[in-house]
């Protein structure tokens, strides 16, 4: 995939992330995730979105549950251009939706709230997609509760760190 395409071009062009970039339409996401950025998108796959109980993309795709799903897709965007590498050294990271997500690294993968990245650093021209093989909830949105945030390592200083040695994240 040539990074001269944006976010959503890039996803649509995939041919896997029908789902989401149906949802992304649906929440009026479209003409942000084109934008300048840079953005860091954790994308679940069509596959992905079949994990969910049944009824529920159908359900969130209704304009009533617009904000519903405006919240559960800003939960898989980061602001800035986060590399895989970059990724391995956080424990956590803040969305577009102002919660936060945990990251960890088991038996060589990295999880995403436990979520496994599946693909990573697909570069886009506005930023990078990582593919995940589950959607992430927020916590209001979850079944299940997520473990605590309690890492020291911050997405802040990640991004403050990739700004001064990587000309492509400013």
């Amino acid at each position: 995939m040539s990074a001269e395409k944006d976010i959503v071009d890039t996803a649509v062009g995939a041919g896997s992330f029908k789902t989401l970039t149906t949802a992304v339409g649906e929440a009026g996401l479209v003409e942000a995730l084109k934008g300048k950025g840079p953005f860091t998108v954790f994308a679940p796959t069509d596959d992905a979105f079949k994990k969910l109980p049944e009824g529920t993309v159908a359900e969130l795709l209704k304009p009533e549950n617009k904000e519903k799903l405006t919240a559960i897709l800003t939960y898989h965007v980061v602001e800035g251009k986060v590399t895989a590498e970059q990724v391995t050294k956080l424990k956590q990271a803040k969305t577009l939706n102002g919660k936060m997500v945990d990251i960890a690294v088991k038996d060589g993968n990295v999880m995403i709230n436990g979520s496994k990245v599946v693909k990573a650093d697909i570069m886009c021209s506005n930023g990078v997609i990582h593919v995940i093989d589950s959607v992430l909830l927020p916590k209001e949105e979850a079944k299940t509760s997520q473990a605590s945030h309690d890492s020291e390592t911050s997405y802040t200083s990640l991004k403050a760190e990739a700004a001064s040695s990587c000309p492509a994240s400013k």
